[in-house]
């Protein structure tokens, strides 16, 4: 039951925890189990291999923490780096700003790189601050994929080219909690030393897994790296790795079981088809935001998202009633806006297990919430031209050609 019951089902359409679909509620329906038993090991080897696909690497090792995407942050940081440390990290968002904040309380010396929030991370001064380093005295370079407070999506592959131009040892840690398994991701395509996400996000399932893959770069500095680490580090999970029984501690036998399913409906579907899905639900949110008259936060198209739009509102009207309205009229989930933000953006999500139809509704949903709230939009239009859009561009179910 509900703790506040709306008739109907929820529209969930925040960025995260996102819409769980039935096949993996169904798997995680289950009774506890033995860890130690022969069946949890095999399933566990199993994901650990399927799980390299998402982040497209061959070469990767990944560690599946009972956590959250920032105990994932602080792996990454932890089982790499010794305090004291110089990173260049990009503040463009809350998100970003929370693992800068992570980053210097584990006592690393991070040279912060700032834009507004609206705009991506500026390579200009990354590519000063390598061309000022020949000493390689900078020791890692960490970046969010997908800023979810603002909608902003950073070129990774860019970072990358500045690092080969300047022949520059740093490590590149990159959070893509609400980028992989929805936008094109290529770990080792761009050389991406620690890559993470969370199972609330593209992967359509609850909270409770931080998900981290290691290359053979990174896991060769976890063996010199001096921070302190325990429940996150490294070495325990390769320790039983190598016996064959994969856990330190003891895991979550139903968050296994359905990321089992999620990652069999993924591979259902198709990685590439899933980019594509999300490409089109992104696009047709952002025409609707312009059909209504309203902007985008993201400040140019190259950093635009395609799993989350965050809509900044005229100045007379406060973004949190927005939110608030759509949940107590209509039990319509949207996205708050945070920190520098707040009162001035609501963020539509359109990531996970999600179909042009459900969007649709969504955006018929913040139509009728604007009117309430004295906006002045014409109802219909933005669904129009987000209609128009995708019944030229939305191809037959895969399953079902």
């Amino acid at each position: 039951m509900d703790y506040m019951y709306g008739p109907g089902r929820n529209h969930l359409f925040v960025p995260g925890p996102v819409n769980i679909p039935d096949p993996v509620i169904r798997a995680m329906n289950r009774q506890n189990e033995d860890y130690r038993s022969p069946a949890v090991p095999a399933l566990t080897k199993t994901l650990l291999e399927d799980v390299k696909q998402i982040f497209k690497t061959t070469t990767g090792t990944p560690f599946l923490f009972p956590t959250t995407g920032t105990g994932a942050w602080e792996s990454a940081l932890t089982n790499t780096l010794s305090p004291g440390d110089r990173i260049v990290s990009f503040l463009i968002g809350q998100f970003s700003l929370l693992w800068i904040d992570q980053q210097q309380r584990l006592n690393f010396k991070v040279d912060v790189v700032e834009s507004d929030w609206g705009q991506g991370a500026d390579l200009a001064v990354l590519e000063s601050k390598l061309r000022q380093d020949p000493s390689h005295t900078i020791k890692a370079i960490c970046i969010v994929h997908n800023e979810t407070a603002t909608g902003v999506t950073n070129d990774l592959s860019a970072v990358r080219k500045l690092l080969d131009a300047y022949r520059h040892p740093a490590l590149l840690l990159v959070d893509g909690v609400s980028s992989i398994c929805a936008l094109d991701f290529r770990m080792d395509e761009w050389g991406v030393d620690v890559a993470l996400t969370g199972s609330q996000k593209a992967l359509s399932m609850p909270t409770g897994l931080g998900i981290v893959c290691a290359s053979p770069k990174a896991l060769e500095a976890s063996k010199t790296a001096k921070s302190v680490r325990v429940f996150f580090d490294w070495k325990d999970y390769l320790k039983f790795y190598k016996m064959g029984t994969y856990w330190p501690y003891t895991p979550s036998i139903q968050l296994l079981y359905g990321l089992r399913a999620a990652l069999d409906l993924i591979f259902e579907e198709g990685l590439d088809n899933i980019i594509k899905r999300h490409t089109r639900l992104g696009t047709a949110t952002r025409l609707a935001v312009e059909a209504w008259g309203l902007k985008n936060c993201t400040q140019k198209p190259e950093w635009f998202s395609d799993t989350v739009t965050a809509v900044v509102v005229p100045s007379y009207i406060d973004s949190s009633a927005i939110v608030k309205h759509a949940w107590k009229r209509y039990n319509l989930s949207l996205g708050l806006g945070l920190n520098k933000v707040a009162g001035k953006v609501f963020r539509i999500g359109h990531l996970g297990s999600l179909n042009e139809l459900q969007l649709l509704g969504c955006l018929s949903g913040v139509e009728m919430v604007l009117k309430d709230v004295g906006y002045p939009v014409k109802l219909g239009s933005g669904v129009a031209a987000a209609t128009a859009y995708l019944s030229n561009s939305t191809p037959l179910i895969p399953s079902r050609i």
